[in-house]
């Protein structure tokens, strides 16, 4: 269960590229990429084909907090939908 992390930097905002397996363990190192670029960057999840509850939570933190979600999948996508809206519901 392995998570590759590549930094990209080029035309436009930088991105971060994530491919394999996103879950819970993975997120301090994620964090820390995170927290390298200096500006505004964007987590490309084009090629991630797993994730748990806490990659979800984490992703809708990323998003709150200015840094752009990209090419995950569909589902991906509804289950950060439906945690948002379950937050909310709960608040």
């Amino acid at each position: 269960m392995t998570l590759r992390i590549e930094r990209i930097f080029g035309e436009g905002r930088p991105r971060i590229v994530l491919s394999g397996q996103l879950r819970s363990d993975h997120l301090d190192e994620l964090k820390s990429e995170i927290e390298r670029c200096s500006s505004a960057l964007a987590l490309d999840l084009g090629e991630v084909d797993l994730i748990d509850i806490d990659g979800i939570r984490f992703l809708n933190e990323c998003e709150s907090a200015g840094v752009a979600v990209v090419g995950c999948s569909p589902y991906i996508k509804e289950w950060m939908l439906r945690e948002r809206g379950e937050e909310a519901g709960t608040k």
